[in-house]
């Protein structure tokens, strides 16, 4: 079903769906957007987290399924169920237009004035850097592959130079900011969507879904991979709990529904789709070193198109991970403009990146940081979807902004024990379930490898702010839930 929109008047139809200048730097970081300035539609969602999903990493992590034994019908099952998570950006997104602030001030509700700063450190900045720097990575090797097949020598200087300049076109479009971004992403969309569309005609001609992995799992053992296969297949809609960030600047009134509804899709349909791809692929080449076997299933001439699309959909992504991390870090508390804060997290992103590149096996640490990411990252996206459920979206932007002790997100000496609490005791949790490269949970070995990192973390973290939440702050909840 479409999502609804609000009927608008004839008047309101003739208005042009952004005002602001695409190609002037943002001057809004995390403030609060007044309504004079609030433009768009819910629908432009769509584009833009199409546009940062319609790339490569979905195809690595479908194939990932097929290495780690599952048959096609089954990987296909964990690539739909673990993208459902996509239901709760689409959910935190609504809190955008209500609130006009983005997700990292926006939290302040559940962590506290004081607490929020440290939460954001550790469960929003660390985790955007971290994923700048996997984009950042992906479309580097594939750049290095497309010198290759133009016979330029790829040295340590060549590769430094691409992942430079792949950092430079990021940081620029994410330091001129939303404006910008709404105007790139359909173009992004449309450029990837046909190059991929083709890639998967070639994957689908060249695929055995009916063939059966090599000492593929059997009874517990089988379990123990699909759950592993759900948790890194999570891993990604689970690293994108800033949907505020781009619905902040539609106007007060926008239909929740369609806000969730567009912002959902735009993740939840390539992400399936190219998670599907993915699978076929891992039935007809190894999925081990993806950008090059693919070679094998694709003519010559498609070959370095394929690889553009890599590149231009890990630049794609990377801006929103980009400009995200910068209003992160001014959220912090960091008194610099946003421009300057995407710039720091690029140079830490370019950091990360080259360890990824030059020192270890990129592979082996994308598999460490989505799983590890996932015991932070789903009971904070299920913290804060109880609190919005809790509060029936009744957030104060102005207020939000208030960081001294008579604001209503004060609560005790500026921290939310509630939220607190139940972030360390989820991600806890999560920790005893997960089951990753370097780290074994004790209750992941005692149920024989089981991953349950993506289903109880959450659980725990929501069921624990829930209970906390009314029992110590029952008045400031009535309160939120009146009129503001």
């Amino acid at each position: 079903m479409t999502p609804a929109e609000p009927t608008r008047t004839a008047t309101d139809q003739a208005l042009p769906p952004a005002s602001p200048d695409a190609v002037h730097i943002e001057t809004r970081g995390i403030d609060h957007i007044p309504d004079d300035e609030r433009h768009g539609r819910p629908r432009d969602l769509l584009f833009v987290w199409a546009a940062a999903n319609v790339n490569y990493l979905s195809v690595v992590l479908g194939g990932t399924l097929v290495l780690l034994g599952l048959n096609t019908w089954q990987a296909l099952l964990v690539v739909v169920l673990g993208n459902l998570f996509w239901v709760f950006n689409g959910i935190l997104a609504v809190s955008g237009p209500v609130a006009g602030t983005p997700s990292s001030v926006q939290t302040r509700a559940i962590f506290g004035i004081r607490g929020n700063r440290v939460s954001t450190v550790l469960t929003n900045w660390s985790v955007c850097v971290a994923y700048g720097a996997i984009n950042l990575a992906m479309g580097a090797l594939a750049s290095f592959a497309l010198l290759n097949q133009l016979g330029v020598p790829v040295t340590t200087a060549t590769r430094w130079a691409v992942v430079l300049v792949l950092a430079i076109l990021t940081i620029v479009v994410s330091v001129f900011g939303h404006a910008l971004i709404l105007r790139l992403s359909p173009a992004f969309t449309w450029m990837l969507t046909i190059t991929l569309t083709v890639l998967a005609g070639f994957v689908v001609a060249d695929a055995e879904p009916g063939k059966q992995p090599v000492d593929a799992p059997q009874g517990d053992d089988l379990l123990a991979m699909a759950l592993l296969g759900f948790t890194i297949i999570a891993s990604n809609p689970l690293s994108w709990g800033t949907g505020s960030d781009y619905s902040r600047y539609l106007p007060a009134d926008s239909s929740p529904r369609a806000v969730a509804g567009w912002t959902a899709l735009g993740g939840f349909i390539p992400s399936v789709l190219l998670g599907a791809v993915g699978v076929l692929a891992g039935t007809a080449v190894d999925m081990t070193d993806p950008q090059v076997s693919l070679s094998e299933i694709v003519p010559g001439w498609f070959y370095p198109l394929f690889l553009t699309a890599i590149v231009i959909g890990s630049i794609a992504g990377n801006i929103l991970t980009m400009y995200s991390s910068g209003l992160a870090l001014q959220a912090v508390g960091l008194p610099i403009k946003q421009w300057a804060a995407v710039l720091l997290d690029g140079v830490a992103s370019v950091a990360i990146a080259a360890y990824a590149l030059f020192v270890t096996d990129f592979i082996d640490a994308l598999g460490q940081i989505l799983e590890i990411t996932v015991a932070i990252l789903g009971p904070g996206l299920a913290i804060s979807v109880t609190d919005l459920i809790l509060r029936r979206n009744r957030y104060s932007g102005p207020g939000l902004h208030n960081e001294t002790p008579t604001s209503a997100y004060w609560y005790h000496g500026g921290v939310n024990m509630a939220g607190i609490t139940a972030q360390i005791l989820g991600t806890t949790t999560a920790l005893l379930f997960i089951n990753s490269t370097d780290f074994q949970g004790p209750l992941a070995v005692a149920l024989g490898g089981a991953d349950l990192s993506a289903l109880v973390g959450p659980v725990i973290g929501a069921g624990l702010y829930a209970v906390l939440f009314k029992r110590l702050y029952a008045t400031q909840l009535a309160a939120a839930r009146a009129d503001l």
